[in-house]
């Protein structure tokens, strides 16, 4: 008997007793908040990720869910050069083991290597996706190479002229000191 799980609404325990698996080939519009990041562009652009569950044993008594993540995306940003876009590929390999409720996973989430989340029987997997790659997203996102040159100068020869245009107001007040009858 082959068990359909839902990566919506996952059930940790059945997942991992099952030692299910579940992947799915997304495109990125299907996560809300990478396309924040995106600014709306690359809805097309594919996020691939692939969850295995598993029941072993873990720190304590008895054996625990685990789940294994993998996941793998291509996110349009704006490198922080050129201000133009890059295509920053990102990829996650991730080791998670549950436990029963928020007091044991903050406990255990210190002193343990892996992380620790709370088991439930309606886990969202696509959001634990979609928050292991914001996590992975370069907090300065750049080109290797920028593909155009960078303008390091903010000033131009139109703000120069202008510049040497306008006398500037001590210049005002000079004039006025000079021409001041006595």
């Amino acid at each position: 008997m082959k068990t359909a799980f839902d990566p919506a609404h996952l059930d940790i325990a059945a997942f991992a007793q099952a030692g299910g698996q579940l992947a799915a080939h997304d495109t990125l519009q299907k996560y809300k908040r990478l396309m924040q990041e995106a600014h709306g562009l690359g809805a097309d652009l594919p996020v691939n990720w692939r969850a295995q569950g598993e029941w072993r044993a873990g720190s304590g008594a008895g054996a625990q869910p685990w789940l294994h993540l993998e996941a793998d995306a291509v996110v349009p940003l704006t490198c922080q050069r050129c201000l133009g876009r890059v295509d920053v590929p990102l990829a996650v390999d991730r080791v998670f083991r549950f436990v029963a409720d928020e007091d044991t996973a903050a406990a255990e989430d210190e002193i343990s290597e892996e992380d620790v989340l709370v088991q439930s029987h309606g886990f969202d997997l696509r959001a634990l996706v979609e928050d292991e790659l914001l996590l992975a997203l370069p907090l300065v996102p750049m080109h290797e190479a920028c593909p155009t040159p960078v303008k390091l100068s903010a000033r131009d020869a139109a703000f120069d002229e202008a510049e040497a245009a306008d006398p500037g107001p001590f210049a005002a007040l000079e004039r006025l000191k000079r021409d001041k009858p006595n």
